[in-house]
């Protein structure tokens, strides 16, 4: 078999459908577009989200409510019992959570939460505490340090 010998299979390539070339063609007087209207005229496009008149979808559904603040806070949250991994009477900071894995990056600033109880006192420094968890570092002998973050450039 030599290229020159290759051939397409019959039927697989057709011939460009010539339109507005007079009626002897088959496709002049109105070049297969029918008669006036919308889909006649040239630059007709019609929009993906048009459904033949009937009310379209995004109408048909309920409005979404509320709102999404784009200036919130997002946290790194550690719940209590997780401190537990830390020796009694050491210090807690953001970098010694990154290190034991706690956290996963120092790029959010770092909130302390309630769940779960603390065994030992320790040293805790974090950028926010909830009340209840502050209560429960106290009551174990451990001391709470908040420390200051920057806030996210927008």
């Amino acid at each position: 078999m030599r290229q020159d010998n290759l051939s397409l299979a019959p039927g697989s390539k057709r011939k460009r459908k010539r339109v507005g070339r007079g009626d002897g063609s088959g496709h002049g007087t109105y070049s297969g577009r029918g008669c006036k209207g919308e889909k006649s005229r040239s630059g007709y496009k019609m929009s993906r989200s048009f459904e033949g008149g009937q009310l379209p979808l995004i109408k048909r559904l309920p409005q979404k409510r509320g709102f999404v603040n784009i200036f919130r806070t997002e946290y790194s949250v550690v719940n209590l019992n997780k401190l537990n991994v830390f020796e009694p009477g050491s210090e807690v900071t953001p970098e010694r959570l990154v290190a034991t894995g706690l956290v996963k990056s120092l790029r959010y600033p770092i909130k302390i939460l309630a769940e779960g109880n603390i065994n030992h006192p320790l040293l805790v420094r974090a950028n926010k505490f909830s009340a209840a968890a502050k209560a429960k570092i106290e009551a174990a002998g451990g001391k709470v340090e908040e420390i200051g973050y920057a806030t996210k450039a927008s």
